[in-house]
């Protein structure tokens, strides 16, 4: 992986942990003068995803660290497990919010302010930007912990937009439907269980190392038949770890080679697959000869 995305991941993660703490601190004081549980819930989650980002940030940190002694494979993995951590803040946020929904609902209060739904409007559009941004980075670096983080954004903007409704019911149909923003908080919390899911998914195929890298392996395959003395590929595995990628190919050579020109061609293909794909870690490279 190039240093060039490494840095990018981690400003990245820089901006989401700044952009979240500023906007958790907005949403819980805007809650609490609007009288509106739907934007102290919004608050809440948006202070979970305050820890994740930093969990994403001390994540990337560390599973790009260069291979050692102890970690031939590089300490990748660790980017998934932090996935996992922040998939459980999302679940903390969810379930804590639900709660909260249920007993607000049962308890008789006053409708929220009229101006939370301007403040509201402004939070969707931000967070939005942020999805945006992060998820274009996080496409860039091939970073899954940056995804889940992009995600982040996305369930944070839903939230808003259910806490959007609900007031916007409470407010213009007045009397009797003042716990419309509670029952919009209790939605949003099933969106944010879902959009954890979505995030948890892709990590543990992973940790798994499920195969679900095909646009990787063509991409390989057709890089690979342009290499002199490459006849064809037989079996490719492609493995995720962190923010790059592990290869296994077997390459199809002419049978009458020498073992040394089999082993320059093996060379040449694993350094032409690297200098072509800078998410390839490495490659191990088996010589097929042909029928």
């Amino acid at each position: 992986m190039s240093s060039d995305n490494k840095q990018t991941a981690v400003n990245t993660s820089y901006i989401s942990l700044i952009g979240n703490f500023v906007l958790a601190v907005g949403k819980g004081l805007a809650g609490v003068l609007g009288n509106s549980y739907a934007l102290i819930a919004d608050a809440i989650e948006s202070t979970t995803d305050v820890f994740s980002s930093f969990l994403v940030l001390f994540g990337l940190k560390y599973s790009t660290k260069p291979a050692d002694e102890n970690h031939p494979y590089g300490h990748g993995r660790a980017e998934a497990l932090i996935t996992f951590v922040v998939v459980g803040f999302l679940v903390a946020a969810a379930v804590i919010i639900a709660h909260e929904s249920i007993i607000h609902i049962q308890q008789p209060h006053d409708a929220p302010k009229p101006f939370t739904l301007i403040f509201l409007a402004i939070i969707i559009i931000i967070k939005e930007t942020f999805f945006q941004i992060v998820n274009k980075r996080a496409k860039q670096t091939n970073s899954s912990s940056l995804k889940a983080d992009a995600w982040h954004h996305r369930s944070d903007a839903i939230t808003s937009v259910m806490a959007f409704i609900g007031i916007s019911i409470a407010l213009y149909m007045g009397k009797g439907y003042e716990s419309a923003d509670d029952w919009a908080a209790l939605l949003a919390s099933g969106f944010i269980i879902y959009n954890a899911y979505l995030i948890f998914r892709p990590a543990l195929g992973e940790i798994m190392d499920e195969h679900s890298h095909d646009h990787v392996v063509d991409e390989i395959k057709a890089i690979s038949i342009t290499v002199d003395g490459v006849i064809d590929t037989e079996k490719c595995f492609v493995r995720k770890t962190g923010m790059v990628y592990f290869v296994d190919l077997h390459a199809i050579v002419d049978g009458d080679l020498s073992v040394r020109e089999g082993h320059t061609i093996s060379h040449d293909l694993k350094k032409t697959l690297m200098d072509e794909i800078p998410q390839v870690a490495n490659v191990l490279i088996h010589i097929e000869p042909d029928k």
